[in-house]
């Protein structure tokens, strides 16, 4: 599905946003703390955007896996047009069998991507399985506005007018419909960080933007361990020639 709205994804995101989108992940970043982290995993990373802020941000190495190959296509694309190619690698790669070692990263962020993950907790113990202790988890994805009128009138966009548009400039249905019925679903505020905790992940806080349009969630990697246990499954890990990136 991903795949077949991949031309028309990027303009989209910022035509029915408002170009919110471009506040929202610069924001997101910003919880991340200063210095920013070094190496970075962007999961569900799309057509790189994210990936891309993040190192205009002052991240130096940022890995992005997505199913989704035209939709990287594109990114690498973006990515070597913007003169980044050498602090940005966009690969496939699935969020439930993260093929990178253990203890590797610095920083694990997804940007609306999280509430597609087939499997919602074994993505976020993956991502916790990277991370070095005391790692930080970034999840930025859309949630639902709680005070009256402004939520009527966003759920009317976001349920009847979105879908419309998306439709009519994507030429894709199913997509447009798609997004409001998982954000719809998605387990988001306290219910979220629930999930988040159980995995292992400790200091989790929420941060609503835009009267709560969208939230970034925010955790770090507890020495514990993590509280849900999946099997590793990836059998052939990516080959680590970063160690410029390494931080102790």
């Amino acid at each position: 599905m991903f795949d077949s709205i991949a031309h028309r994804y990027d303009f989209l995101n910022h035509f029915l946003s408002g170009g919110f989108d471009f506040y929202w992940r610069r924001k997101a970043l910003k919880l991340l703390g200063n210095p920013a982290p070094n190496l970075v995993l962007d999961v569900a990373c799309g057509t790189g955007d994210f990936s891309a802020a993040a190192v205009n941000c002052g991240c130096q190495k940022v890995y992005g896996i997505d199913i989704a190959e035209k939709m990287l296509e594109i990114g690498k694309d973006k990515i070597s047009k913007k003169q980044l190619s050498d602090r940005i690698t966009l690969q496939t790669g699935s969020a439930e069998s993260i093929a990178f070692d253990s203890n590797y990263f610095d920083a694990a962020m997804s940007a609306f991507g999280v509430r597609n993950f087939e499997n919602l907790e074994k993505g976020l113990s993956e991502m916790h399985r990277v991370l070095k202790t005391g790692g930080k988890i970034l999840v930025l994805e859309f949630s639902k506005p709680k005070f009256s009128p402004f939520k009527q009138i966003y759920f009317f966009y976001f349920k009847h007018i979105l879908p419309l548009i998306g439709k009519l400039i994507s030429k894709n249905d199913e997509a447009y419909r798609y997004l409001p019925n998982t954000v719809m679903q998605f387990p988001e505020g306290e219910e979220f960080l629930k999930i988040l905790n159980q995995i292992g992940y400790k200091e989790t806080k929420q941060h609503r933007l835009t009267f709560g349009i969208v939230s970034v969630y925010i955790g770090a990697k507890s020495p514990a361990g993590s509280g849900i246990n999946f099997e590793h499954r990836a059998n052939n890990k990516l080959p680590m020639t970063t160690d410029k990136y390494r931080t102790s």
